[in-house]
Order: structure tokens, then C-alpha cells, then sequence
């Protein structure tokens, strides 16, 4: 009985599954806030208290690299996507068509969902899929559907709205914090227009500008301050950053300045995306797309001329239908001007990302976020991850990395339910509870055959000791010798039982009138020595 018990608690220690509580708090709120063309050293040449606060309560890139081409749309896709363009198919600001031959402006292109939805899901509707409540408030892509699926809630621009109020920018902020206060948003993004209005109007290295940087300076200020009000500092965490960089455009007489029609003739192209900044691409009519390219190849020093196919790897744009045949781009400040020169912006975009004008700035703060962290630089298309994680939510495929944005993060919550009890994972609780098992069936095996090995050698000697005793007491009973009945080859019975014989045995053994019930056993064993003999 005792070993039953024994081998039955063995059996509930060793058979209880290996876990490990893990048991997470709830994620917290997440604002995404964009300041479009926010360049990385914008704060810089002009006081910026409140910014400069977030580097010490925060976290703070060196600068962001933003993905090729450096535009408003296809960047902001890039950010909430994790995708680079060539994957995630906005490939310009403007929607067109190469059949219809349509081309939109960019505030018609932000409400156009075919441009858009082309089957990558932005985190929005990644994180409403997973149960996370979402709003965009006037974020480009944020004002379409997905696969039919809209937004929870969505502000979008109108035509005419204003870039540089600052009423309405700390309207905006108020009106989101109630959405997170009191409606019990998870995620929401916010879009500003500036500075990129201001530093294409006045150029980047202008007093405007800066003026415009004091003014989001100021928002931000407000925006810790209604953190605050609204009881939101332990809940929300808060990530600001851009979609490009600008420079200073270079206009004659300073410079020759890019135009196409000096080398190429318009009537063999079908469809163009030119007079947009430093990039372009071109749509040639039927059998002139060599002879476009040759006229262009060489034609200006500052210009760069590639076949789709031949364009650089590390730009990770060529890669999609969307993209024309042949594509250009100026050297840093050398626009592309099609058949005449617009001198409308003194500063622009568009440009090779490598270059230090086209790179991002990044500020991070909030109850996840470590305080005076310095991030070495990074490709946007890692803030996808970061935003997942920061939310408890399973990405989509991206092409970014958590690994590189985690070491400004107090915890990295694995993307699951936050509050789970985790097996170590389902292959190695097989290959524990197998090993279990075995180990169980072993040590009740050697349990067993040692019990009765144990119980077989007790019997043995107590029977062996029965038969030494029987002998000496038919010696006794004038028998024979115990001695005699004791087989030759045992001679540590042998002495036992001489020493029975000489009354030695320190055991008590019964003496006639003694027990009944040993004198029976006795005659018994006295006839069983009889028998021998």
C-alpha cells in the first residue's frame, strides 16, 4: 500500500505540465503623431524647449531614413505599413492611370482607394482586426478602405484646409486625447502639414521655417501639458517623426538647371510624372522607349537616368507594376522640369534618401519608453514593428525589425494576447512531457523490480531460517543433528544452526509447553525432517 501511494505522487509530480506564468499587463495607447517634412536637424538653429524635454524624458533618433522616394504619400504608407514601396505599390503623390491616361493631384489622390488599397493592410486595420480600437485624423491613406474594411473613425483634409493654425493644431490634440480619455481609443494618428508647406513656399533655411519650428515646438509643449489633463501620462505612449527631409532648390543663373525638352521630344511619350520635385518617370509610346532613354543618358551632369530595370537594388522601388519605364532624378537641389521651368518652390524633396537633407527626425516618449536614449539612425520601415509591438499586436508580413528599436523600450511584449499563460512552446512541452513520461515508467520499473528482488531475498532467508530452526529442534527431540539436515555448501547456516544446537541464538525460540501453535509447527517441521532424512 505504501508503495502505491508512493509511486502515484511520483506519478503527479512528474506527469504536471512544465509552465511558466507569464502574465502581462494590458498594452498601452499608442499616438503616432507627423509633422510632414520635418527634417532631422530642424531644431537646431532655433529654441526648442519643449522638444529638447523629450530628450531627456524620452527617446531621440540621430535621424530617420526615409525610404526612395522621398514623398508625403509613399513614405507615410511606408511608416504604418513596414513596407518598402516597390512592396507596398504607392509609388507617387499622384494617382495615375497609364490606360486612361488620368493623373490626380495629391489632396483628390487621398481619397482615391484604389490607389491605396493594393492588398498590403496598414496597422490600422491590422489593430482593428485584433480587437484594437483605431482613428486616423487627417494621416494620408487614413480616409480609404481595405479590402472594403474602413477605418473606425477617419478625418480627412479638405481641399482648402490650413496648414499653420495654431488654434486648430491644439484643437486637433484636444480632440484626440478625449478620443483616448474617454472613449477608450488604442491608436490613432495624427498629420500636420507643416513644415513642409513653409519650406517649399519660403525654402528650408529661411526665418519662416524656423518660425513655423517655434510653433510646433509650442504644440508639443501643449500636447505634454494635456498628457497631463487628461490623466493619460502612465497610459499613452507617444511617437513624432516626419516622411522627408528638404533642401534649398538651385535655379539659375546659379546653376543649368534640368529641363527635359532640351534633349528629349514629348511627342513620344504617352504618359509623364515630371515637374515634381527631384524625381520623375516617363511612359514612352510604343517602340520609343530606347530612344527616349539614349536622348536622356548623359544628357545633364546632375541628372540620373535608369531603365526600371536597371534601377539600384538599394532603393527598393523599381520592383512594382505601378512603375514607368524609365526613371529620373536630379542631384540633391536639381529638380526635373519637363518641357518648361516652373519656379514655384524654392524648396523641395524627392531626392536620393542617402542624402543627409531627405532624412527624418524621430522622438519618442511615454510610459515604454526609456528616458535619454540616443537611437543610432534607422530605415522608417522599422517603426512598424515597434508600433505593433507597442500595441500587443501581430504584424503583417513587413520588411522591418523589432531588434532594432527595442533597446528604447523599458519591456518588448511578445506579439500575442498580453495576458497568456505560456508553455515554453508546444514542440518543447512535447519533447518535456515525453521525456516525463519515460523518465516516470523508468523509476517505476526499477521500483518495481527492486521491491520484489528485495521481497523475494526476505522470503527466501525467513524460509531458509524456518527450516535451520526446524532442525535444531528435532535435534533437540532426539531427531538427529541440526547440523545433519542442513545441505553441505551452506556453511553460514551450518554455524547458525550450531549455534542453535548449543543454545546460542540470541533469538527466542518457544520450549516445549510454550506456544500450541509453534509445537504444531513443530511436529510439522519435525515430520518434514523426518521425510529427508
Amino acid at each position: 500500500m505504501k508503495l502505491l501511494t508512493f509511486i502515484l505522487l511520483v506519478a503527479a509530480v512528474v506527469c504536471v505540465p512544465i509552465q511558466h506564468s507569464q502574465k502581462r499587463q494590458k498594452a498601452n495607447k499608442l499616438l503616432l503623431i507627423s509633422f510632414d517634412g520635418f527634417r532631422w536637424d530642424y531644431d537646431q538653429d532655433v529654441e526648442t524647449p519643449h522638444l529638447d524635454y523629450l530628450v531627456s524624458k524620452g527617446v531621440k533618433a540621430k535621424y530617420i531614413n526615409p525610404p526612395f522616394v522621398t514623398m508625403t504619400s509613399p513614405s507615410h504608407f511606408t511608416t504604418i505599413t513596414g513596407r518598402w514601396i516597390e512592396d507596398h505599390g504607392v509609388v507617387h503623390n499622384m494617382y495615375f492611370n497609364t490606360t486612361t491616361l488620368i493623373k490626380l493631384p495629391h489632396k483628390l489622390t487621398l481619397r482615391k482607394t484604389q490607389w491605396w488599397d493594393t492588398g498590403v493592410l496598414p496597422l490600422w486595420i491590422t489593430a482593428q482586426n485584433q480587437g484594437r480600437k483605431v482613428a486616423s485624423f487627417h494621416y494620408p491613406g487614413g480616409n480609404v478602405t481595405y479590402g472594403g474594411q474602413a477605418i473606425y473613425r477617419s478625418l480627412g483634409e479638405s481641399l482648402t484646409h490650413p496648414d499653420t493654425n495654431e488654434t486648430e493644431w491644439r484643437l486637433n490634440i484636444d480632440i484626440v486625447l478625449e478620443w483616448f480619455a474617454k472613449e477608450d481609443f488604442d491608436f490613432v494618428t495624427l498629420y500636420y502639414g507643416e513644415p513642409d508647406n513653409v519650406g517649399h513656399r519660403k525654402g528650408p533655411e529661411t526665418e519662416e521655417r524656423r518660425a513655423v519650428i517655434r510653433q510646433i515646438d509650442r504644440t508639443i509643449g501643449y500636447l505634454i501639458d494635456s498628457i497631463e489633463r487628461y490623466n493619460l501620462k502612465d497610459k499613452l505612449n507617444v511617437i513624432i517623426t516626419s516622411d522627408h527631409g528638404m533642401t534649398t532648390i538651385k535655379k539659375a543663373p546659379d546653376v543649368n538647371e534640368i529641363r527635359l525638352s532640351k534633349f528629349i521630344r514629348f511627342k513620344n511619350i504617352k504618359l509623364e510624372l515630371l515637374d515634381y520635385g527631384g524625381f520623375g518617370m516617363i511612359l514612352p509610346k510604343e517602340g520609343k522607349t530606347e530612344e527616349i532613354y539614349q536622348g536622356l543618358k548623359n544628357a545633364h551632369p546632375h541628372l540620373n537616368v535608369y531603365k526600371k530595370e536597371e534601377f539600384p537594388e538599394r532603393f527598393h522601388y523599381s520592383k512594382n507594376d505601378r512603375v514607368l519605364p524609365i526613371l529620373v532624378y536630379g542631384d540633391l537641389g536639381y529638380n526635373v522640369n519637363g518641357r518648361i521651368i516652373l519656379h514655384i518652390n524654392r524648396g523641395d524633396h524627392g531626392f536620393d534618401n542617402k542624402e543627409m537633407d531627405m532624412k527624418m527626425f524621430f522622438r519618442a516618449f511615454g510610459p515604454d519608453f526609456k528616458s535619454a536614449y540616443l537611437s543610432e539612425p534607422f530605415d522608417s520601415i522599422h517603426i512598424y514593428p515597434l508600433m505593433c509591438n507597442l500595441l500587443g499586436v501581430k504584424p503583417e508580413p513587413n520588411n522591418g525589425s523589432l531588434a532594432i528599436t527595442e533597446g528604447m523600450l523599458f519591456n518588448s511584449f511578445e506579439n500575442s494576447d498580453l495576458e497568456v499563460v505560456s508553455f515554453r512552446s508546444d514542440r518543447l512541452s512535447g519533447i518535456i512531457g515525453l521525456g516525463a513520461v519515460a523518465t516516470f515508467l523508468f523509476l517505476v520499473a526499477i521500483i518495481h523490480v527492486t521491491y520484489y528482488a528485495v521481497l523475494r531475498s526476505k522470503r527466501e532467508a525467513i524460509r531458509e531460517r524456518g527450516r535451520v530452526a526446524e532442525a535444531a529442534i528435532c535435534r533437540r527431540a532426539g531427531r538427529g543433528s541440526a547440523m545433519d539436515k542442513v545441505p553441505s555448501g551452506k556453511t553460514g547456516k551450518r554455524q547458525e544452526a550450531a549455534d542453535l544446537e548449543k543454545g546460542s541464538d540470541k533469538e527466542e525460540w518457544p520450549r516445549e509447553g510454550g506456544s500450541r501453535r509453534i509445537e504444531v509447527k513443530n511436529s510439522i517441521g519435525c515430520a518434514g525432517a523426518e521425510a529427508m532424512s
